[in-house]
């Protein structure tokens, strides 16, 4: 089979390729970020998705799937780049797959689509509807971008359409959302909230990827491994010092004093719980995860021991410069 997969310069995205590869199928991909080891036998592409390059290598290459995977969170991009990203690229997949006779797309969603918020159900089912975006507006653009992919599945019948609902992911690259929470030495909670979140190690997320390509479920399918834990507990097995705040106050200091930089709408997502029932996609596929969650949040760690202290940063900085001895 002939796949391109769409955000090839992202670290599952790339782990899916080498899948794909393995397993015998011929593998494209574009993205603005090049691939300069990318092994032989995988065509890389470093183009703009909403270009006219990018149509013609539907146009030449003719991919029997294609895997979109080009969307961006408010961490990486900002503002109304971010929704040209998210919305208008999706736009263009979609007429791409159906003017070049692409026979399965799928789009690689997010489970935070659901939102987070208090009255929430524990377990999302596919069917449920996203909430509270007015407290998160810079997930706007992703969750437009999920449900316009969802509207493939009546539009355009004649092209398989998976939408994939994918929980966070940890592991080695320490990209993603639930890694930025988890980068600096000091992480931020939110006093009085301890929320359950779900992840999965970002080889596994590969995994169940390159298996809906080969399986070709059709519809929205919510993709999660391991139990979810609690935030606090996440913190200390990776070995993390948790910073527990009052919300006021943790609105003043994000992004200052070593926590990470965050938009103000994901603080709710320290508070309440998104936790999704994944067992449709489980039963389409055959999923089953590999990595338990102390597994995972290990991996994540063996690769970015905590960092040092300041105190220790500059004791560091002092002895490089003889001014105190080691």
């Amino acid at each position: 089979m002939k796949v391109l997969i769409l955000g090839l310069g992202g670290a599952v995205a790339r782990r899916v390729a080498l899948g794909l590869h393995e397993r015998g199928h011929t593998v494209i991909g574009i993205d603005t970020r090049p691939w300069k080891e990318a092994p032989r036998g995988i065509e890389m592409h470093t183009v703009d998705l909403r270009k006219r390059a990018a149509e013609d290598v539907f146009r030449t290459r003719r991919p029997d799937a294609v895997v979109h995977m080009a969307t961006v969170t408010s961490l990486r991009v900002q503002g109304e780049e971010r929704h040209r990203i998210n919305l208008g690229g999706t736009r263009v997949v979609f007429e791409h797959c159906r003017t070049y006779g692409v026979k399965h797309a799928l789009f690689i969603g997010r489970h935070t689509f659901y939102g987070a918020a208090p009255d929430s159900a524990l377990y999302h089912t596919e069917d449920e509807p996203p909430k509270e975006l007015a407290s998160f507006p810079e997930l706007a653009d992703l969750v437009a971008a999920d449900l316009y992919a969802s509207t493939a599945l009546w539009r355009t019948p004649e092209l398989a359409t998976s939408v994939l609902r994918v929980c966070y992911t940890l592991g080695p690259s320490a990209q993603g959302t639930l890694a930025t929470f988890l980068r600096g030495r000091r992480v931020p909670l939110v006093a009085g909230y301890d929320p359950l979140f779900q992840f999965m190690h970002e080889d596994d997320v590969a995994s169940a990827i390159v298996l809906a390509v080969e399986k070709r479920p059709r519809g929205v399918f919510n993709v999660a491994g391991p139990q979810p834990l609690p935030l606090s507990v996440i913190v200390r097995e990776a070995q993390r010092v948790p910073a527990p705040l009052p919300m006021a106050v943790l609105r003043q200091l994000i992004g200052r004093f070593g926590l990470p930089r965050l938009p103000p709408g994901a603080l709710y997502h320290l508070q309440y719980p998104i936790v999704v029932d994944a067992r449709a996609f489980q039963a389409a596929t055959g999923f089953t995860h590999r990595y338990n969650e102390v597994q995972t949040v290990q991996s994540f760690l063996d690769a970015h021991p905590t960092p040092p202290s300041h105190r220790e940063q500059l004791r560091h900085k002092l002895e490089t410069l003889g001014v105190v001895k080691s």
